[in-house]
């Protein structure tokens, strides 16, 4: 009989504690002991993407993070994407077809969350490598990119771009210059974090 170990973090947002077995994932936790039923199981070895979640901002595979790892740390799910209504990323989703089953696509929602707030106005080809680690049977990739670029596009139009945006904006602020170019990535960067 295993020890329990007693886990407090940020959900969402919103302090949790929750007790769990030191080998469960963050996945299982996620799901059966607190409910947060929309970050689903796919392949179970990090291969599909579908239980993508940010932990402290970074998009992680939920399978393949312990429980105990999110100790004193920073989860967002796809319940935590919209705050008020649909978030853009969704909202485009839903205009663009980018959902057939939808298995694959809290996982895909999150990873692009994480790639607009690290590259605001990514190119087309930074899109499909960032989401490179998220698989979908359904609809094919193109009305997801379609999806993720429109909703960048709308986002810096509302100005509400992910956090390097808004550290673009602070820069040029602060310099009375234009942002750097180090936000837009080049066409060799790796865009996605390891």
């Amino acid at each position: 009989m295993s020890t329990k170990v007693i886990v407090e973090t940020t959900i969402n947002g919103v302090p949790e504690t929750f007790v769990c077995e030191p080998r469960q994932t963050l996945l299982e936790v996620l799901r059966e002991e607190l409910g947060l039923t929309g970050t689903k199981e796919g392949c179970g070895n990090g291969n599909c993407g579908a239980c993508c979640v940010l932990l402290d901002g970074r998009p992680v595979n939920s399978c393949l993070v312990l429980a105990v790892e999110a100790q004193g740390r920073e989860i967002v799910t796809i319940e935590g994407l919209a705050a008020d209504g649909l978030h853009p990323l969704q909202q485009a989703f839903l205009e663009h077809g980018a959902l057939q089953c939808g298995a694959c696509t809290p996982g895909f929602l999150v990873s692009a969350k994480a790639l607009l707030d690290a590259h605001p106005r990514p190119t087309e080809q930074q899109a499909r490598r960032w989401l490179a680690g998220n698989l979908c049977r359904c609809t094919g990739y193109d009305k997801i990119i379609r999806a993720v670029l429109d909703a960048a596009e709308r986002m810096q139009a509302d100005g509400s771009a992910g956090e390097a945006a808004l550290a673009d904006k602070a820069e040029a602020g602060a310099t009375g210059n234009a942002p750097q170019s180090s936000s837009r990535p080049t066409a060799g960067e790796e865009v996605r974090p390891a």
